[in-house]
């Protein structure tokens, strides 16, 4: 009988050290606040440190409108990224940040002054998605 409640001892134990393992897992995996995502995005340099762009990224594709808009951001400076920056920017807007609307009009006045042929359409979904964003924070709160 002593060997039996030893052994059960033993099995709880390792149960519990399971669970705090992956309790603290997940909460590693959780979005942080906004202003962590603000914060660690503008100790980022333009030069690189990918490490931190990566972690934004990872923020972003787990749904963090902030991590998208300040990824978008970032990628305005890089030509090549644009249109990752205007995606990002709309599905930061539809989440509902207001500040990504903002982007998302500048990117579309942007392309109006090119004169490109879908800038009217894209100036019309941008109205649409500040409209939506600033419906949801106000339906939010």
């Amino acid at each position: 009988m002593e060997l039996f409640n030893k052994s059960g001892v033993l099995v709880s134990a390792v149960l519990v050290i399971v669970g705090a393992l992956i309790a603290c897992q997940a909460q590693e995996d959780a979005i942080p606040s906004s202003t962590v995502i603000e914060a660690a995005a503008m100790q980022l340099s333009p030069s690189g440190q990918p490490a931190a762009e990566r972690r934004l990224q990872e923020w972003a594709d787990q749904g963090s409108p902030v991590a998208q808009r300040e990824l978008a951001l970032r990628y305005l400076a890089q030509p090549d990224k644009r249109r990752e920056a205007m995606q990002l920017f709309e599905r930061a807007a539809s989440a509902g940040d207001a500040q990504a609307a903002v982007g998302l009009v500048g990117m579309s006045h942007g392309a109006g002054n090119a004169a490109s042929v879908g800038s009217a359409g894209a100036a019309l979904n941008a109205s649409r998605v500040i409209k939506e964003a600033t419906t949801a924070n106000y339906v939010a709160h």
